[in-house]
């Protein structure tokens, strides 16, 4: 089943837990913020790799952050790009979203499930991915210019149990609750 069809039975799924009386209470979510800091690269050519890649992986074009405030130490000036970002919704973000869960993640190395801790207090899932070849568009490129990405999913949970239940039945890989992985 897809992400959108599990979306729409999660009243029902989550509502004997909840309490909810009516299917707007029942968490959705609202949007998909991807995201890919550049660091210290200042060639012209790598940044625009990045947002290249970026845009292959989403299917839409990277809007390029730039740097509020100069910061000497790391030699960046108010203006720089410091990073890049493209916000889904709507029908490329379900499509990311099963990319991500059904196939993105599985292919990340010694994987075992995102920790439950990743879901802050207002119910969003920060995901860190280390490297952007887990994606199947990018897999075929040079293993030379890898990044990393941040994946955020935003959703209309109250708090964090009821966001750890709604990505549950949304079939996103969570570790249990009181699985510690010792290293």
């Amino acid at each position: 089943m897809l992400s959108k069809q599990k979306q729409q039975t999660s009243f029902e799924a989550l509502s004997a837990d909840f309490k909810y009386t009516s299917r707007m209470q029942a968490p959705r979510i609202l949007k998909v913020v991807v995201s890919s800091g550049v660091g210290k690269k200042r060639d012209k050519k790598q940044l625009e790799l990045i947002s290249e890649r970026l845009a292959r992986i989403t299917g839409q074009k990277a809007a390029p952050r730039a740097a509020k405030q100069s910061i000497a130490q790391f030699k960046m000036r108010a203006g720089d790009t410091v990073g890049y970002q493209t916000t889904l919704r709507g029908a490329r973000m379900f499509d990311f979203l099963d990319k991500l869960i059904h196939i993105a993640l599985p292919r990340t190395r010694d994987f075992r499930g995102l920790p439950a801790t990743a879901i802050d207090d207002m119910g969003n899932l920060t995901i860190g991915i280390r490297e952007n070849t887990i994606f199947p568009e990018t897999s075929d490129e040079d293993l030379k210019d890898v990044f990393g990405v941040a994946v955020t999913i935003v959703t209309t949970a109250k708090n964090k149990k009821e966001a750890d239940a709604f990505f549950r039945h949304l079939g996103v890989p969570l570790r249990p609750i009181d699985a510690v992985v010792k290293r």
